[in-house]
Formats: structure tokens, sequence, C-alpha cells
């Protein structure tokens, strides 16, 4: 039975646009959707002239144009973003349009997003020279964006100045990196995808984690401008958690002392940088180091389960308790107040129920995934095994039945009609032939080289079930003279046709086998009322000795199968003359849907 598809919820259905737009394009368009709610807030609020913000609008738009287009056109692209950039400067200041600052000072989100992705697309895709000159007119247009979007020199003061040059040194080598890796360096011009394909599979697990990382990021960067580079070592702690959050389903035990270790580092060095006021900290933990802790904590639950879980996740408690205690403003350092320690210890219990509770969510989800996959295996193995068995009875015990027939007939005429006996072992040795071409494909299919159950299919049966029944009557392997009355139209499915094929096959095969003293055998097959429908009788009776050869008993089981499959009748038994009599009725629109 076929598992039923996993319903599509909100994190499905993002996953997948995820997926279909890539991880790069949807965090630019996460980035322009934020300015464009940002920059629309801005605009009509009371603080300056209303509307002033729409301005900075088309910018985005430009921007995040050259950057979707420089996944095909990488060069072109730079260039015409490094242009957005200085024009959309030179348009702030002519008009006095105040832009916010993230990253770098004057910069907002979405032109940091889109020219770091256009640094990249530039490394990996151009040639190393045209790279090093786009890169370095972006990196040119950055320095215009950053510096020209104040009022005047003596706005930029040495710190907003240094940190500035600083995190786009850190933004460029975050860039050009990884892009250099990936290029590429095979003679033949392959790319060497197997690291990325890793990179980009991570990505797509932890999506929601990188945005929330990217956006508490963002807040960070700003409070360390406002602190005068004194946040520059709290805003490192918080980039290396961020890293290690997002590689912790790798090794997500390691991840959690990690994380916890990075935090012990910034609650031990926050005392004596002074930051009480510039550089705000929830419970005395940075707002990245509280997403970064709460994802390494789903990923660890979501793992090995919450019973191998609670030593780790105990000794990352205790970190954010030490950091509650000295760094979330007390009255003389310390915060010693009972009342305000419970508010904390509950804000923080609250957090942590939650991470655990998603990534049990997660492990049950895992889990259950793991088992629809392993029935799905399970059923796609069942099928394919009884595929390889209908195909063995059908086929290859057509053959040899039609060998063991014509030796007994040349056998018992050998002595009186000798020339008799010369053509039955004619037929015996092209039985013999196809036997061994029949088995040959199954054993191919059984390898793999061909899908299994139709590969013979494919092989013997053609799209004109008349001329594949025609010659399988005149090939006589059974032994039985047989007469035909075909009414087939010329469009019939063709997975019903090869199907019908194998039915009267079988039959053919019994009648030879099983029809004692039969001299005839007569095949119908006609088209009435929607459905194809086959008879194949005989005038024999019952063999009361052994049949040729044997019986496996399977010829019915896989004829029913065959029948069922196609959602028919199957109908078989003795005829009221004495002989067997088979009748099938296959739909014809139950081939439609296969084909």
């Amino acid at each position: 039975m076929t598992a039923a598809p996993p319903p599509k919820t909100l994190y499905t259905r993002a996953a997948a646009l995820v997926r279909r737009i890539g991880v790069p394009s949807a965090v630019l368009y996460a980035a322009l959707l934020f300015d464009v709610v940002y920059t629309t807030q801005a605009a009509l609020d009371d603080n300056g002239p209303r509307f002033v913000d729409f301005g900075l609008l088309p910018g985005f738009f430009a921007i995040v144009a050259c950057a979707v287009w420089a996944q095909k056109r990488a060069a072109v692209a730079g260039v015409a973003g490094g242009g957005v950039l200085v024009f959309s400067t030179l348009f702030i200041h002519a008009f006095h349009i105040p832009p916010y600052s993230s990253v770098l000072p004057k910069v907002p989100i979405t032109e940091v997003v889109a020219g770091v992705l256009m640094v990249y697309y530039v490394t990996r895709r151009a040639r190393a020279g045209v790279a090093f000159c786009v890169d370095s007119f972006l990196v040119v247009a950055g320095l215009v964006a950053v510096f020209g979007r104040y009022a005047g020199v003596s706005e930029i003061d040495s710190g907003t100045g240094s940190q500035a040059l600083l995190f786009g040194l850190l933004l460029l080598a975050g860039a050009v990196a990884p892009a250099i890796t990936a290029r590429d360096r095979s003679p033949r011009g392959r790319p060497r995808t197997r690291k990325l394909r890793r990179v980009n599979e991570l990505a797509m697990g932890q999506w929601p984690l990188m945005g929330l990382l990217g956006f508490a990021l963002l807040f960070e960067f700003g409070y360390t401008y406002a602190s005068n580079a004194r946040g520059f070592p709290i805003l490192f702690c918080s980039l290396v958690a961020a890293f290690i959050s997002v590689l912790s389903p790798r090794r997500p035990a390691d991840a959690v002392l990690g994380i916890a270790g990075i935090m012990l580092v910034s609650t031990v060095v926050t005392p004596f940088l002074h930051l009480r006021y510039d550089y705000p900290m929830p419970g005395g933990v940075p707002f990245v180091q509280i997403v970064a802790a709460m994802g390494v904590v789903v990923n660890l639950t979501r793992a090995r389960g919450l019973s191998s879980s609670w030593p780790r996740v105990a000794v990352l408690s205790s970190v954010v308790a030490l950091a509650a205690i000295l760094n979330s403003n007390g009255p003389r350092g310390l915060q010693t107040d009972p009342q305000n320690l419970s508010l904390l210890a509950f804000a923080a219990a609250l957090l942590l129920g939650i991470s655990i509770a998603v990534g049990l969510m997660l492990r049950s989800r895992d889990s259950e995934r793991t088992t629809v996959v392993q029935s799905a295996v399970a059923d796609a193995q069942t099928a394919e095994r009884m595929a390889l068995a209908r195909e063995l009875h059908d086929v290859v015990a057509h053959h040899v039945t039609g060998i063991v027939v014509q030796a007994q007939a040349a056998r018992m005429m050998a002595e009186q009609k000798p020339e008799v006996a010369v053509e039955a072992m004619a037929r015996i040795e092209n039985a013999g032939v196809e036997a061994l071409a029949a088995m040959r494909r199954l054993v191919r299919s059984m390898r793999g080289d061909a899908p299994a159950g139709s590969s013979e299919f494919s092989e013997q049966a053609t799209t004109d079930l008349g001329a594949d029944l025609r010659k399988l009557v005149e090939g006589a392997n059974h032994g039985v003279p047989t007469s035909m009355h075909l009414d087939l139209p010329p469009d019939l499915p063709h997975e019903v046709g090869r199907s019908a094929l194998r039915l009267v096959q079988e039959s053919l095969t019994n009648v030879g086998k099983h029809a004692s003293g039969a001299t005839e055998a007569f095949v119908v097959a006609e088209v009435a009322g929607g459905e194809l429908h086959l008879r194949v009788t005989d005038n024999g009776r019952e063999t009361a000795h052994r049949p040729a050869g044997g019986s496996g008993g399977y010829g019915l089981v896989g004829m029913r199968e065959r029948v069922a499959l196609l959602k028919g009748r199957l109908s078989a038994g003795r005829g009221p003359d004495g002989g067997w009599r088979v009748e099938a009725w296959l739909p014809l629109a139950a081939g439609e849907g296969d084909e």
C-alpha cells in the first residue's frame, strides 16, 4: 500500500519555496521584505519629513534585481550593481534621505546582502582577471556608499570608520573565500559540487535558524557601532556561536559544549567592557547567543532525545545562570534580587522548554518519516519481487514448457515418423534460444540494468497486441493447434496490451501442460463496453497424471495479480464442454495512467 503524502504544513510549504528559489535568493528577498517594512514605518512616523524615506525603495529593488541577475550574468550584473550603489548614494545625498545602518553604517541590510551575493557569484563564475576588476569596483562602490551618505566629513569619527572597514573586510572575505573554493579547476570545465552540495543540504535544513541568527546579528552590529568598538569582542563571540549553531547538526553534543564555552567567555569578558547601556543583553546573554543556544538544544534533542541530552543541557543552563548573575544589571554589578532572578529563571526555563519541545517534535517527525520511507522501500521491494516472479513464471516457464512438450512429442514419433521428430527438435532449439534470451533479460533486470518487471515487456511486447498474439500462436510452443478471433482497436493502452499478452501466454502454457488430449485451442480478444475481453478455451480433458515439467501452482496466482493491478476481473475453470476456460475483462482506462 502506498504511503499517504505528508500534510502540507506552513513549514513544508516554506521549505519547498526556499528549495525552489534557492537559499541565497530566499535570504535576499527576506532582507528586501525587512527593509520595505522598516522603511515604510520610518516614512510614516513623525520623526523628520514624512514620505522622504520612500526614496530608498528604488535603490533596494534595483540592487536586488542586479543580485538575482548575477546568478546568470555575474560580471555584467556586478558592474550594474556597483553603479546602482553609486547612483543610490548620490540620490540619497542630494535629497537628504536618512538611510539606517546595519552591518555597515548608512548601508541597509538589502544592499549588504545583495553586495555579498554579487561578490560571491562574480568570484565564483567570472574569469580571474574579470572577477578581480569587478570585485574591486564593487568594493569601491561599497566604500562610496558607506562614507558618501554622511552629511559631512565631521560626522565620520575614527571609530565608525575603522569598524566599517573591519566589517567590510569580514564580509568581503566571507564572500570571496567560499567562492574561490567553489571555482572550477577541472580540465574539462566540470564544477566541483560535492562540497557545495553538502553546504546546500545543511543550509536547507537550517534555514529557519539561519534567518533568526541573521536578524539577531543585524541588531548586534548596530549595538557594536553604538558602543564605539567596545562591543567587538561580544560580537565576535556571537559570530562564533552562530557558526557553531548552524553546524551543530553534524555534531550536536560537541556543539552544546562549544556554545557553553563561547557564552562563558562572553560572560566573563562583558563586565570589563562596560557595556551596561550600549549593548543590550536580556538576562545577561546577547540576542545572537540566545538564538544560537536554542538552536543547538533543538538539534541535540532532535538527534539524541531528552534522556541522553540533559547532562549537556544542564551545563549550558549553568552558564546561562552565571551570565544572569554577572551581567543582568544588578544594583551593585551582580544580580542578587530574588524576584529578578526568579523572573529570569522563568524566562530561561520557558525558552529551554520551547527548544526541547521543538526538538522532540522534530525527532518524532523524523522517526515517522523514517518509518514511512522504510515501508515504501519494503513495498517497492515486494512489488519488484512479485514482478520478477511473474516474469519468471509467465515467460521462462512458457518456453520451458514448450520444450518439454515438443520433446515428448519427438520421443513418441521418433520411430514412426523421423521427419516429425526432426521438426520437433528444430522447434525445441528455437524455444531454448528464446528461453535463454528471456533468462538473460530477467537477470539484467535483477542486476539493475533495466527496470524490473518492465524489461521483458519492453523487449518482447510491442504496441500492437494483435501482432504479438499472432506471433505467440504461430510459435506453437505449447504444442496444441490454436485459432484466434481478434477485434482490437489500434489505440489500445500499452499497459493493458502487455498484460493481455501475458495472460494469453500463460493460458496457452496451461493448455499444453494440463489439457490432456486437447486437439485445438481458441483465443478471443475483443473490445466491448470500454473493456478488453479475453477468452482462451480448449477441448481437452482433465489430466490424470502429473503435467509435463510439474506444476508450481503460481500460474493462476500471477494471472490474478496482473488483472488486479488493472482493476479487472478474471474467471478460470471447466467449461460446459469439459475443456478449460479462462476469461478476463480488463478496463481500458486502467492503462492510461501508466503511460
